[in-house]
């Protein structure tokens, strides 16, 4: 069986030497650097000929993490790299799947062609903005779900009077699966938001009196939204709120926003790196499942087994 070879982005080096110590095996070197101009070189320290190469890296933020991991993929390509995977934990631009108005980009689709175009010949991420995601890809993409973290650690808790929420209408399906596999109800905010990352009003949909309320979506941005949903859940009734959120974007004002809100704790994992701090922000990491899947990737076994089994 072919060598195993894991790197790093720059931005996910935390996640990645997490990533390494559970699967065993030490991080490959390779230098990225700058030219005075920004202009990125990327040089593959040692031969990759013939190996399963993963390199480790979310596209989140500046345009420059995607750019870095399409440059490493190439490099491993024109490096006789026998298979190359791009586990990116958090898939940037995942919330611009479609063409909701005119004269706008389909930029995820965009982004899973330059992967291809890249010599990429798998991707492995985790809780995609929407599913659907993965028919933009005519190679194989192995889509971890968060469930296989937060599912155990909700375990442990005393559930006995909790109700899950869904934030928005489209985080339905994502929160009904909780709720189905705790036996608990679930509830819905429907929210109206006139312009990107502002919501101008929240309706709760379902009854949350006297119930301790769990928010479950999968991207955190300005914490906007989850804010306005715990308000709008407490003035139903709730007796609290806590959020679980997969992906801890966390821009702008999110961290005062989190310190401000009503929220008792915002649950997430590490799929990018942390900016602030907050006290009410627990971290649980998934370095431990994306280690146990690349393992299957190379040992040619099933990614499904990772799952939560829900029956």
């Amino acid at each position: 069986m072919a060598d195993v070879k894991l790197f790093s982005g720059t931005q996910s080096r935390h996640l990645a030497e997490l990533i390494s110590d559970y699967y065993g095996y030490p991080l490959g070197d390779i230098t990225i650097s700058n030219f005075s101009d920004g202009e990125m070189q990327i040089v593959i320290n040692e031969s990759v000929r013939g190996c399963y190469t993963f390199f480790i890296a979310s596209t989140y933020g500046a345009a420059e993490n995607l750019m870095e991991l399409l440059l490493m993929i190439d490099s491993a390509k024109r490096a006789s790299s026998g298979y190359i995977t791009a586990v990116i934990p958090y898939f940037g631009y995942a919330r611009q799947d479609r063409k909701d108005k005119a004269r706008v980009p389909i930029s995820a689709k965009l982004v899973a062609n330059l992967l291809q175009a890249s010599g990429v010949n798998r991707i492995m991420t985790m809780d995609l903005h929407a599913e659907q995601l993965q028919g933009f890809f005519d190679i194989p993409v192995d889509h971890l779900k968060s469930e296989a973290i937060f599912i155990p650690y909700l375990s442990e808790l005393d559930l006995s009077n909790v109700t899950f929420a869904s934030p928005d209408v489209g985080g339905v399906k994502r929160a009904r699966s909780y709720a189905k596999y705790f036996g608990r109800d679930l509830v819905i905010c429907d929210k109206e938001r006139r312009v990107a990352n502002q919501v101008a009003g929240i309706t709760v949909i379902g009854d949350v009196a006297g119930k301790d309320v769990i928010l479950i979506d999968d991207i955190i941005d300005t914490a906007g939204t989850l804010c306005k949903a715990s308000d709008a859940l407490l003035e139903k009734g709730a007796k609290s709120v806590k959020a679980i959120c997969t992906h801890p974007v966390l821009s702008g004002k999110a961290y005062e926003n989190i310190n401000n809100s009503s929220l008792s704790e915002v649950i997430v994992t590490d799929t990018l790196p942390f900016k602030g701090q907050s006290d009410r922000i627990k971290v649980l990491s998934c370095a431990k499942l994306f280690a146990r899947a690349i393992r299957n990737t190379h040992e040619f076994r099933s990614i499904e087994a990772l799952f939560v089994d829900k029956n």
